[in-house]
């Protein structure tokens, strides 16, 4: 099994769809969540939703929880002809887990609740472990070159 960095392919029709809101500074938009997997998890652009086959367990504490972190999206922005959104970073203080990959999905799509709709897969290339410290993922500068989302 395998992690593979994508934009998830049911979430580009689905943005077309008007399904995801990313404009935290409008009405307020959807509510996006990363979830943490293990090397098994066999994650891509095929992903449709979140799942928790292969999620990762906190072995001491409760720095990470089944379903992952609520993001806070940055909001939209456009320069010349990309569009892109981001997140801030997320850190889980007294982690101690091993995680291999993220799924970025969806809370409640087209206004609505409880949905797992995938957005994003992120492979970390290797596994990344924190032993009682601070795990944090760092998301990329949000701009047309760097952001996590971005539509040329």
């Amino acid at each position: 099994m395998a992690i593979s960095s994508a934009i998830c392919s049911s979430f580009k029709q689905e943005l077309l769809q008007g399904k995801h809101d990313f404009d935290a500074n409008g009405s307020g938009g959807d509510t996006f969540k990363i979830a943490l997997y293990d090397s098994d998890a066999n994650l891509g652009a095929a992903t449709t939703d979140y799942s928790t086959s292969e999620e990762i367990t906190n072995t001491a504490g409760s720095a990470y929880s089944a379903g992952g972190a609520t993001l806070t999206n940055t909001g939209v922005g456009l320069t010349s002809t990309t569009a892109f959104t981001d997140f801030s970073d997320v850190s889980y203080t007294s982690a101690s887990f091993t995680a291999n990959g993220a799924l970025i999905y969806n809370t409640q799509t087209d206004g609505g609740s409880n949905t797992t709709d995938a957005v994003a897969i992120i492979a970390f290339g290797s596994n990344k472990t924190a032993t009682n410290g601070t795990f944090t993922i760092q998301f990329p500068t949000a701009d047309a070159s760097n952001a996590i989302i971005r539509l040329a």
